[in-house]
This record gives C-alpha cells, structure tokens and sequence, in this order.
C-alpha cells in the first residue's frame, strides 16, 4: 500500500467530528492492507512506530530541508525499512547515518506525506480520540465483536498485533490473546472529579488512595527474572535496579504488579517529579533511589485477577506487597475521604484516587470505577505567539506560546505552550484577533505584542532547560481570556518557580 492512503485517510478522520465517519474511513483502510503491512500501519496511525525510540529529534526531523517529491510513490513497507535503518544506527558516526537517511526518506516523500511522517517519527500525530475509533475499526473490518477486540489489545499491550490476529487470525486465536507474565499490558486510567464529595458520590464505598507525583510502572517477575516498563510500555529493567530488588523479595513466584515510583527527599518528603524522570534516562546518576508503591495487582502465581473486584485484588495486593502498597482507606464517608486527601497533600502529594471497591481492572480504559481529584491551579498569563493549526485545525491559528512577568526586567518569560481547552469559537476569534497584534511571522507562528491575558490551568510546574525561566507548565489548559487584565497584571515568572519544591 503507498503510504499516501494512509496519509489521506489520516486527514479524513482528522476533518471529521464524526466518530462513526472515523470508523468507516479507519475500517476501509485496514481492509485493504496486506497482512505484512497491518502492524506498520498501526503504528503509523497511532505515530507509535514498531520500532520504538528511533534517535531522532525535533530538530533532526525539522532540520531537514529537500525538494519533496511532486508524486507520491512511498510504501508503507518501503518507510518501515527506513526507520529499521534509523532504530539501527548507533555508535561513532551514527548522527551523520539518521541525517543522510532521514534526508533521503524526506526526498521520496511529497510534501504532505513528509508532514505526516515528521509527526509520526515524533510522536506529535494529533487527530481526535484515533486510537478508541482504531480499535473499532480494527473490530468492523475483522467481523469481530468490538468488546473481543479491545480485550486483546488491553492485555496483549499491542495494537498492532491485536490488528494481525483480528485480521487475518481465527476467532479462537483472538479469544486466547490474555495476560502473560513478562509481556506488559495497558494500564488503567483514571477520570477527574472536582472534589472528593463528587468522586465518592460517583464510585460508592472505595477505596481512596494516595495520587502521587510520581511515575507510573508495571512490574512483571516470573521466578528471579524481573521486568519493569513505564506507563507507555518502554522496558527501563536495567535502570531501576532497586524496584527489582524489591520485586524479587516478595512471596510470589510470579506476579503482574502496577503502581508508582518516586524518589524521597532527605526528610521523607517527595521529591520532584522531574527527578523521578531524570532518573530513568539511560545516562542517569545512581545514587538518585527510586521507590516503588504499588495499588494494584494484575496476576499472582498462576491466577489471573483482572476480573476480581478490586476488593479481591487489594487484598490480594497487601498480602504480596506489604509495605509496598500506596496508602489508602475504604470508605464510602466523603467527609472520611476528604481529611483523607488533606493528608495526602500535606505530605507533598498531588491528591486522591477514589477507586470504586467492586470495579474490575480495565485496562486501557478511562472511566469512572477510578477518579483522581487533585488541586487545580490557575494563573494569568500573556499570549507571546500562537502557532498554525493542522488537521481538523488547519488554517486556524491554534497553540499559545505563553509568558509569564518578569518583574525585575518588564519582560515575559515563556513558560510553556499550550492548545488544550480552545472552542470552535475561541479558535475562530484567535486567528481574527492576532494577527492585528503582529509583530513579526514565521512559516509555523504568528509572534504577537505580549499584552493579551490568558487565563491558564495547571496541575503544576517542572524543571525545563526548554525555557529562559527554567520551568515549565504541567498540563497546561486554556480557561478564558481575560479581557478585563492587563499583562501588567500577570502572573510572575517567580510565582511559578515558587511552584517547584
């Protein structure tokens, strides 16, 4: 298949609001795939290439300056063969590899297929809830019930391989794709509540535990080999030596653990999440120790508890992890769990997950059975540029480069950008608005006089050799403008930083 079809079906679903046209577009696309092409095409789709991390950088993609091809002649397969090459360059000289193949890839490419594949390389695909309507579609152009499908996808952690079975396997095979030690799953997510109240009242009596800023991980052991992998399904084992010691000294032979890990500072305290990161980087310092809290348990020595209601797996949990499981009470008492999460927030935490007790683990899933409720943090800032859209966006000027005040120089300090939160209607008054602030226009941004307020929410501030300030924004989301400011009344760039413990 040329890749343009997968580039003209990525633009259609993009173009669209219409989950159900989503899925006839996806469906027809995977039905016209060749078995060897369907996981590559998964992975394109959902910018998760199957080679995972390929070395290559913003700048490197971005830094690439061709004749694009006038016609589009690019395989899927041709593609996959050149970020085979891309994975495989390492070593003296291997910069200089990725830049002449990136280069000739981009020279086969038209202009909009290298678009795309810029996007995909980077992780950057944007184009509306894709990877829910996939596994629909995934679904329609097999013949197979969807629930069957995102089942297997759940537990096998691949879509792309949930793709080929459902495609091209028996019905039988699909039913069989289940847990299995060693082989990471896709985690459960959580929805928010505003308040705790609202979560209790949602989920009923629960289990309510501490949210912390940490990183989430699963652990798989099976005998004395012991697997970790991040919450996107990378492998860090040889990283976190001290979480498999953990792992490897609890009672169990085999087990699918999932939780979270932070580092403590000297009284106890978390430290930041940005620490916990750094420590997973390939070049990180040792003597950072990380520590595990795990909240819930996937598989114990041959019994698979997904299924069991969490009440089955906590206990279950406390019985293997011990001092290892997160901190938390049952309780259906809102009041309860209110001074519950005040704890939990004195203690440096961001907040609360509210579990329902009689909810199974879904992995994969986003709903109600678990709810975080964190402090919401909101702050002026000024609008200092604002990018072109693209997709369903396209023509429209979208994500807000945004500055806090500096008081000491007058100037604004970028601090994050951001294109969450924005209406159909803020999007039109954007690109009429701005560019009457003008001052000067790049191929992807207009830059503009900073004096428009922004009302922002976050959930907090990191450590950013990105920008001037240092910091930057977590989570970032737009909740109104705020015609009534004036950037003198800002936020300051030392409000923020103050954020960072």
């Amino acid at each position: 298949m040329l890749l343009a079809e997968v580039v003209a079906t990525v633009s259609e679903v993009a173009a669209t609001r219409s989950r159900l046209a989503k899925i006839d577009a996806l469906a027809g696309l995977l039905a016209r795939l060749e078995p060897r092409e369907i996981a590559i095409a998964v992975g394109f789709l959902t910018a998760s290439p199957r080679q995972g991390r390929l070395g290559v950088g913003w700048r490197g993609v971005f830094g690439v300056e061709v004749e694009h091809a006038d016609a589009a002649s690019l395989t899927i397969a041709e593609v996959d063969a050149a970020l085979d090459e891309l994975a495989a360059a390492g070593g003296p000289g291997s910069a200089g590899v990725r830049e002449t193949r990136l280069r000739s890839l981009a020279a086969a490419a038209t202009e909009p297929e290298w678009d795309f594949l810029a996007r995909v390389i980077l992780g950057e695909l944007r184009t509306g809830a894709l990877e829910g309507a996939l596994l629909e579609a995934i679904a329609r152009a097999a013949g197979r019930p969807a629930a069957t499908v995102r089942r297997a996808a759940m537990l096998s952690g691949d879509l792309g391989e949930t793709a080929v079975v459902a495609l091209t396997g028996t019905e039988e095979e699909l039913d069989e794709v289940g847990l299995r030690v060693g082989r990471p799953v896709l985690p459960m997510l959580a929805g928010t509540a505003a308040s705790v109240a609202d979560a209790v009242a949602q989920a009923g009596e629960s289990s309510v535990e501490y949210k912390l800023d940490g990183a989430r991980i699963q652990v798989h052991r099976h005998g004395d080999d012991v697997r970790v992998f991040t919450r996107n399904l990378t492998d860090i084992t040889h990283r976190v030596p001290e979480i498999v010691a953990v792992v490897r000294g609890l009672p169990a032979a085999d087990v699918i653990l999932d939780g979270e890990t932070l580092a403590l500072d000297e009284d106890g305290g978390p430290r930041a999440f940005q620490d916990t990161m750094a420590r997973f980087g390939a070049d990180a310092e040792r003597d950072l120790v990380l520590r595990p809290w795990f909240f819930d348990i996937l598989h114990a020595d041959g019994r698979d508890l997904v299924d069991e209601p969490l009440r089955v797996r906590r206990a279950e949990l406390e019985r293997i992890a011990g001092e290892h499981v997160i901190p938390g009470i049952l309780t259906a008492d809102a009041s309860e769990a209110e001074e519950f999460s005040r704890a939990a927030l004195a203690a440096g935490h961001e907040g609360v997950v509210v579990k329902a007790i009689d909810a199974p683990y879904a992995a994969g899933r986003r709903g109600s059975a678990w709810i975080k409720v964190k402090p919401v943090l909101t702050y002026d800032l000024v609008v200092l540029a604002v990018e072109w859209g693209s997709g369903r966006r396209t023509g429209m000027l979208s994500n807000l480069h945004l500055g806090a005040r500096d008081p000491e120089t007058g100037e604004f300090v970028m601090v994050g950008k951001t294109f969450k939160g924005l209406t159909d209607e803020l999007l039109r008054w954007q690109t009429d608005y701005f560019p009457q602030m003008e001052t000067r226009r790049t191929s992807y941004a207009v830059h503009v006089e900073p004096t428009t307020v922004v009302e922002i929410a976050i959930d907090g501030v990191q450590r950013s050799p990105r920008y001037p300030g240092g910091i930057a924004l977590r989570f970032a989301r737009v909740k109104r403008y705020r015609p009534d400011k004036t950037a003198a009344e800002a936020d300051t760039i030392q409000t923020l930083q103050a954020l960072l413990r």
